[in-house]
């Protein structure tokens, strides 16, 4: 069993996805016994989400071609688990940071956590565009339809139809098919010719490029680009149809009983806010991003990794998970590997990115041309014309913005609103996106029972 000397800082790692169990890999390599908080039940992350116990699909048939690589990485976090190298928490929600000090809501309530270096690697979520009618039950991201597909082996709908832009539409598309699932359309509103224009930078990975091909063939005439999506039409039941454009403007009605959204990613960025992260608007991904060295260097003693960090997907996130907890025992003055082919490797992961941003952009047209009674924030019910309102008698900035209208007030705290928000803001005052500025992070970070909470001194 790992133990950690005495005289050695500790380290907390957030999130066990594939950042977060290489920064702990290489830390217990050092000799340290990091803490490992995680929402998770087990390691693994999104995109290498565990099925629970008795679960039977093979790994081959949840994680297709990139199953080694899943496999690989449960194996290394369950090793460090089973030998007592790392102290690890699931099921656990870090909601609030402050100087040294994390609070969390574990299992057993709530715990504070002391520390001396912190990695966050807190992943990526979906990035939703507010199209009308999208508030419907019954209408999902594509990261819960791949959640809930992954976890229990289930299709969200009987009638399917899928929609957004970025490689998920197409891995999400692929993998429901490839379970026996009914997609009825896969509706796409990046351009054959965004695609073809990002695929220079794509070729970086041509591998990657030539799977991603192979997927797309295998939807036929399932999958149409360059679409515009005008509305979901529901029912006290949910979706019953989505009404949309073909590429040539052509009017059409897809039946359906559920529908998938999701136009690429966004990075959850609330802990490293509330760590006190200095955030730049990244024109290439439309979002803001944190601002870090090369190595993941946000401030002193605070590192960032995987898609928190910038979003380059699972191999992007090993690398600089590696990096990160690299940088980390440098700082300490530990021995640390040298960083320089994982720089490499990063530089042409990037490359990847960038190629696919522009393939596959963030859709400011559709968003900025929402009718007044779109849904805009769906956990307070703020409409488009309610949000352009305010920014007409109480400026163009954000947490202005959010104080007058409510949007980002409600559960996931601006998660799903705030990108799409500061687009109809920047709109309508006729200034540039960034201009309008971010939401300020609040604790917590996730929604708590007080009682869970609260406790006796």
């Amino acid at each position: 069993m790992a133990m950690t000397p005495p005289n050695v800082e500790k380290v907390v790692i957030v999130g066990a996805g594939p950042a977060g169990i290489r920064a702990a890999e290489l830390v217990v390599k050092a000799g340290i016994k990091p803490v490992v908080i995680d929402e998770g039940l087990k390691g693994g992350g999104q995109i290498y989400r565990r099925p629970p116990q008795g679960f039977t699909r093979p790994p081959k048939q949840l994680y297709g071609s990139e199953a080694h690589k899943a496999v690989a990485l449960h194996t290394v976090f369950d090793r460090m688990v089973a030998a007592r190298e790392i102290e690890y928490h699931s099921q656990s929600s870090v909601l609030a940071t402050a100087g040294n000090l994390l609070q969390a809501l574990t299992p057993d309530g709530r715990k504070d956590f002391t520390y001396d270096r912190l990695i966050l690697a807190t992943g990526a979520m979906d990035r939703l565009v507010p199209i009308p009618g999208w508030q419907a039950p019954g209408v999902y991201s594509l990261g819960a339809t791949q959640i809930a597909l992954k976890a229990q082996g289930v299709a969200l709908g009987d009638k399917i139809v899928l929609a957004g832009s970025g490689p998920l539409l197409t891995l999400v598309a692929t993998q429901l098919l490839k379970a026996g699932a009914d997609i009825s359309v896969i509706l796409d509103t990046s351009s054959l010719r965004d695609q073809m224009a990002g695929l220079p930078g794509m070729l970086a990975r041509p591998g990657l490029v030539l799977r991603g091909l192979m997927m797309r063939v295998k939807l036929g005439r399932l999958y149409h680009a360059g679409v515009k999506l005008d509305r979901i039409e529901s029912d006290e039941q949910g979706p019953v149809a989505m009404h949309w454009r073909d590429a040539r403007g052509r009017a059409q009605v897809t039946e359906c009983d559920m529908v998938g959204l999701g136009w690429h990613l966004r990075a959850e960025t609330h802990l490293a806010g509330l760590a006190g992260c200095t955030f730049d608007y990244d024109q290439s991904w439309s979002q803001w991003l944190p601002r870090t060295d090369r190595m993941g260097r946000a401030a002193e003693r605070l590192y960032l990794a995987g898609d928190g960090l910038r979003i380059l997907g699972a191999d992007g996130a090993e690398v600089s998970g590696h990096l990160a907890a690299t940088a980390c025992l440098a700082d300490m003055g530990l021995p640390a590997p040298d960083a320089a082919s994982d720089l490499c490797r990063l530089d042409r992961l990037e490359r990847f990115a960038r190629g696919m941003a522009r393939a596959f952009p963030w859709p400011r047209h559709i968003v900025r041309s929402v009718p007044d009674e779109t849904v805009v924030c769906r956990c307070e019910g703020v409409t488009a014309g309610q949000l352009r309102e305010s920014v007409s008698y109480g400026g163009a900035e954000a947490n202005r913005v959010k104080s007058l209208a409510r949007v980002g007030m409600g559960r996931c705290q601006g998660r799903y609103c705030q990108i799409a928000g500061a687009e109809l803001i920047a709109d309508k005052a006729g200034i540039e996106v960034c201009d309008a500025g971010r939401l300020r992070e609040q604790a917590p970070a996730r929604p708590l029972q007080i009682g869970a909470w609260v406790r006796d001194s």
